[in-house]
């Protein structure tokens, strides 16, 4: 009897034995402790959608590009860090870096279209001034309003749904402008249609939401660099972020050596030429000009780093709408300005405007005390012409050709500028 008690009492604590072994093994946190071999985790960001900002989709830019950021594809600066953090949400840009090979990496910038203090505002104007509520579903107060209904309605984007947006993009419409928005609109699949049927309601709202608060990224899908325009490769957003090609702006060539500020100087000249003066006919120009309007790529080749200030009016059609339709406003109107802003007339806008506010703020800052006398007196002389010259186009002009002229014996031709390099080897200019 005492032994078969003794041996039940084995048997049962050889059962409790099993039980305590599959529990063990069924607790993911006691295994990983028991086991001194378990895996590292790699590291990862933790991608928020506050960050990106896709809670506020589908007021927001798109979400083309969102894949990659969380595949790890798209990296902040610190990619290479063991410990990968976000930075901060407040910062207005960020220095990025871009695979499609998980291999090799390429700079790119990642931006707000504003700062997230001013997308904040705008959320709250929106609530306030739809809902008379604090908080709300922004695309539920925007898709009531009247202008988005009209936009659902419409099967073209005509003069009449931008009318009254900040966009200095806009303050002038073609029908033939608009029409290469939506031809070109990156966000959506490529129908190559002037109507806009292709569109959803939810990418028509994204379409307009963009309009309204920044039009950077239409005018680099609508303008590409491959086709030869100035503006860096547009590679997609993802909720407020885009991803664009990446640049180091004007002010960090403000102490460059004279010839790089003389070879940087002729081509911020040369793009502002091709503004006014392109194939397709249409003009561009400058509302506001600073050190980050302009940015150099790695192989020292000059484009427009921001084009948010870009104005267009189309010289073949002209603008449709008079200056009088430019004053309706509505919500959309206000989300990044002062709705008592007044509107620029189309028909105050010279051929020689851009000019004269680059040789007032960013010129003599590039050039000044760059070169040996006379030739810095000359170069400093030609700039004051220019930048004095707000009633006389005429005089811009010939400073501007005279400016050129001296600035172009005193580019180099070495590696520094690979973007025309060798091929300045063989050319009788250098």
């Amino acid at each position: 009897m005492g032994r078969w008690i003794c041996c039940l009492c084995s048997r049962v604590a050889d059962s409790l034995m099993l039980l305590l072994v599959l529990a063990l093994s069924c607790n993911p946190s006691t295994a990983a402790t028991a086991s001194p071999s378990a895996p590292h985790i790699k590291p990862s960001y933790s991608f928020g959608r506050t960050f990106l900002g896709l809670d506020k989709c589908n007021a927001c830019i798109g979400t083309s590009i969102c894949k990659k950021f969380f595949k790890e594809e798209i990296r902040f600066d610190t990619w290479l860090s063991s410990h990968l953090k976000l930075p901060p949400s407040y910062l207005l840009s960020y220095s990025g870096n871009y695979t499609d090979d998980a291999k090799s990496w390429r700079l790119v910038d990642i931006t707000r279209l504003t700062s997230k203090y001013r997308h904040d505002q705008a959320d709250k104007r929106i609530c306030t001034s739809l809902l008379k509520t604090k908080t709300c579903s922004l695309e539920r107060a925007l898709r009531r309003t009247h202008r988005f209904q009209k936009w659902l309605r419409a099967k073209r984007l005509t003069p009449d749904l931008v009318q009254g947006l900040s966009s200095p993009m806009l303050r002038c419409p073609s029908q033939r402008l608009l029409d290469r928005i939506v031809r070109r609109y990156a966000e959506v699949p490529d129908a190559g249609s002037i109507y806009m049927d292709h569109l959803t309601d939810r990418d028509k709202l994204r379409l307009l939401y963009t309009l309204s608060v920044n039009s950077h990224p239409i005018l680099l899908q609508i303008f590409p660099d491959v086709e030869g325009w100035p503006f860096p490769r547009y590679l997609g957003s993802c909720g407020r972020l885009v991803v664009s090609a990446s640049t180091r702006p004007l002010r960090d060539f403000y102490d460059a050596a004279p010839e790089v500020a003389a070879d940087l100087a002729l081509q911020l000249l040369t793009v502002l030429r091709s503004m006014s003066t392109n194939d397709l006919n249409y003009f561009f120009y400058f509302t506001h000009v600073d050190a980050g309007t302009f940015g150099v790529f790695s192989n020292g080749h000059l484009f427009i780093r921001d084009a948010s200030t870009l104005g267009i009016i189309d010289k073949e059609e002209g603008s449709q709408l008079i200056d009088g339709q430019q004053e309706y406003k509505d919500i959309f109107s206000c989300l990044t300005v002062d709705c008592q802003s007044a509107f620029v007339s189309c028909n105050s806008i010279r051929e020689k405007h851009s000019l004269v506010m680059v040789c007032q703020e960013l010129l003599p800052k590039l050039l000044k005390g760059k070169f040996l006398q006379p030739v810095q007196d000359k170069i400093d002389s030609f700039l004051q012409h220019c930048a004095d010259g707000l009633t006389d186009d005429q005089g811009v002009s010939e400073a501007v050709a005279k400016l050129a002229e001296l600035l172009k014996p005193l580019q180099s031709c070495d590696s520094r500028f690979a973007y025309r390099y060798p091929d300045c080897k063989y050319s009788d200019k250098y």
